[in-house]
C-alpha cells in the first residue's frame, strides 16, 4: 500500500481524497497494514471503504483492491474487481496497471488460454507504455508476461523473459527483485526440473540481505511467499 503522504501526491488528491472521512479511513487501514500487513480483513475493509461502498470508484482503488486481494492469494475475489474494469477506457498508467494483474490473474488461476488472448491484445500497449517508466515498475509487466507462458507450459520461454529482461538489484533492499527470484522459484516448480532448491537457495540469500525491512512482518511475509512458490503457489 502506498503510505497517506504517497497517496495524497496522486491525482486522487483532487477527486476522493478531499473527503476527510475518506482520509481518516484510508489513514486507519494504512496503519493496520504497518502492523500486519496483507490480511483478508484488510482486503475487505479497503474494498468496502473505497469501492463497494462509492458510487463511481476510482481505478486506481478498483486496481489497488485486486492487488490486495492477489497478496493473500485470493485470485477469485481479485478477478472480480479487475472484471468491473474490464469494459472501461482507462488513462494509460490505470491501463498498464489493469493489464498487469489481469494476466496475472489469468495465469495464476490456469486460465492460459485467456492469458494468451489478453497478452496478444495487449502486449503492443504494454511493451511501449513500459518503455517510458523506471525498469523496477516494467518488473511487474516481466513477471506477468513469463507467468502467462508457465501457465501454458512454456517454461523455457517464461525463464528467457525474465533472463533477457537483465534486472539487477537496486541494492540489498530491492523488493521488485526479490518478486523476481520468487518468480523464477514458482517457474522451476511448476515446471519440475530440479532446480528449486537453487532458487529457493538464492532467494533466501537474498532474503538475508534484506536487513532493513519497513515493518516487522515483512522478513516472515518473504520467507513464507519463497516457500509457498516452490510449493507452486505465488
Amino acid at each position: 500500500m502506498q503510505s497517506p503522504s504517497e497517496r495524497k501526491k496522486t491525482k486522487l488528491s483532487k477527486t476522493l481524497l478531499l473527503s476527510s472521512a475518506l482520509i481518516k479511513k484510508y489513514d486507519e487501514l494504512y496503519k493496520v497494514y504497518c502492523e500486519s500487513g496483507y490480511t483478508k480483513e484488510l482486503c475487505d475493509s479497503y474494498a468496502s471503504a473505497f469501492v463497494d461502498d462509492i458510487k463511481k470508484p476510482a481505478s486506481f482503488d478498483i486496481i489497488q483492491t485486486a492487488r490486495l486481494y492477489d497478496k493473500i492469494y485470493d485470485y477469485k475475489n481479485a478477478c472480480f474487481y479487475l472484471d468491473m474494469l474490464s469494459d472501461k477506457k482507462l488513462g494509460n498508467e490505470d491501463r498498464f496497471d489493469f493489464c498487469t494483474e489481469m494476466l496475472k490473474n489469468y495465469s495464476k488461476r490456469g486460465k492460459w488460454r485467456d492469458a494468451e488472448d489478453f497478452r496478444t491484445e495487449n502486449i503492443s500497449f504494454m511493451q511501449t507504455y513500459a518503455e517510458k517508466i523506471p525498469t523496477e515498475k516494467q518488473a511487474d509487466m516481466y513477471i506477468a508476461l513469463a507467468l502467462a507462458d508457465c501457465s501454458a507450459k512454456k517454461y523455457n520461454e517464461a525463464f528467457t523473459i525474465i533472463r533477457n529482461f537483465g534486472y539487477r538489484p537496486k541494492g540489498t533492499h530491492d523488493v521488485h527483485f526479490m518478486e523476481l527470484l520468487i518468480a523464477g522459484i514458482y517457474i522451476c516448480a511448476c515446471e519440475d526440473n530440479g532446480e528449486v532448491r537453487n532458487a529457493v537457495q538464492n532467494a533466501e540469500s537474498y532474503l538475508k540481505l534484506m536487513n532493513s525491512f519497513e515493518f516487522d512482518w515483512c522478513s516472515d511475509y518473504y520467507r513464507k511467499r519463497i516457500e509457498n512458490a516452490s510449493k507452486r503457489l505465488i
